[in-house]
């Protein structure tokens, strides 16, 4: 279940709650009438079945509520009350494969954005999945996976595309391609102080490194990977199961392509340099396919879903 917390400017509120008892799946309403100060109105609460939530919210956004007034959002944990039982038996299809649109938007939002933190984490991925290649070490190459910030653009790419909002798409897409760009020149000043130090050398790089040869040889298997994780992580978000992002994190090799590269490119090795280029080109085209893919099959099952009769 969502709890909706809302701010109707006055002569709204008739409309906002008319829009709520319409809406299948609703219940819990209640109106506190003049209880909001800033910005003035009544506050009007309800729960909603997670399935009939973007309806709802679509419909107020569409009021212009969020101009007017105010919509939040919150997820129930735990609810126990049989009128709220019987919403979400009423609202249709299953709160586990609904899409909260509004949600999703508001998320790769948050996640799209080129910030010094998102940079940060990028960059100290990319300088851990370095230490991995060059150490031949696998666990330090998922370690760096995991660390790795880069899914958040790659959905918001995704997202955009799906919902045609060419301005997020770009954003997504220059945090995605400014963050690795930054990423990799530091990783490259970070191997010349480490070849300084004596801790990395040339012949790291030249040697076979049989765990981690596969970041710079990409194949077929590489792009088919790289599809399936975008689908997991798709639908982890969609879900609200954040924790199989984990999971996608440590499935494809962004991150230990771009550490490759960088390094290789630093000891002038463009042969590694091209191939780790066109890893990472491979597994970010697989998932922001998958994730489009993913995204307007969600799309279609939603829209036949809400043109079945609902029980009653």
């Amino acid at each position: 279940m969502l709890h909706l917390r809302l701010i109707a400017p006055p002569g709204t509120t008739d409309d906002v709650v008319g829009l709520i008892e319409r809406t299948v799946g609703t219940t819990h309403l209640v109106v506190l009438p003049g209880a909001a100060r800033n910005p003035v109105g009544d506050v009007v609460m309800c729960d909603v079945a997670r399935e009939a939530g973007d309806e709802l919210l679509t419909a107020l956004r569409a009021a212009g509520l969020e101009e007017t007034g105010s919509i939040a959002v919150e997820t129930i944990d735990l609810t126990l009350s049989r009128r709220a039982d019987r919403a979400e038996e009423e609202a249709p299809g299953e709160g586990a494969d609904a899409v909260l649109w509004e949600h999703l938007a508001e998320a790769t939002h948050e996640e799209s954005t080129l910030t010094v933190t998102y940079v940060a984490f990028l960059a100290v991925a990319t300088m851990l999945a370095a230490c991995g290649v060059m150490l031949d070490n696998a666990i330090l190459i998922v370690g760096a996976m995991a660390v790795g910030p880069e899914f958040g653009p790659l959905a918001g790419i995704s997202t955009a595309l799906v919902q045609r909002a060419p301005h997020l798409v770009w954003r997504s897409l220059w945090a995605l391609l400014a963050g690795f760009a930054v990423a990799m020149v530091l990783t490259a000043g970070f191997s010349g102080l480490m070849d300084v130090l004596g801790l990395f050398e040339r012949s790291m790089v030249e040697a076979a490194r049989p765990n981690t040869s596969f970041i710079w040889k990409p194949d077929a298997m590489s792009f088919v990977v790289a599809f399936l994780a975008g689908i997991a992580g798709t639908l982890s978000l969609t879900s609200a199961k954040s924790g199989a992002l984990i999971g996608v994190a440590i499935s494809v090799t962004t991150v230990p392509a771009a550490a490759n590269a960088a390094v290789a490119f630093s000891y002038s090795d463009y042969s590694q340099t091209w191939g780790s280029v066109w890893q990472l080109l491979a597994n970010l085209g697989g998932i922001v396919l998958a994730g489009v893919l993913t995204l307007l099959a969600q799309k279609l099952f939603w829209a036949r879903q809400r043109r079945r009769p609902t029980s009653g």
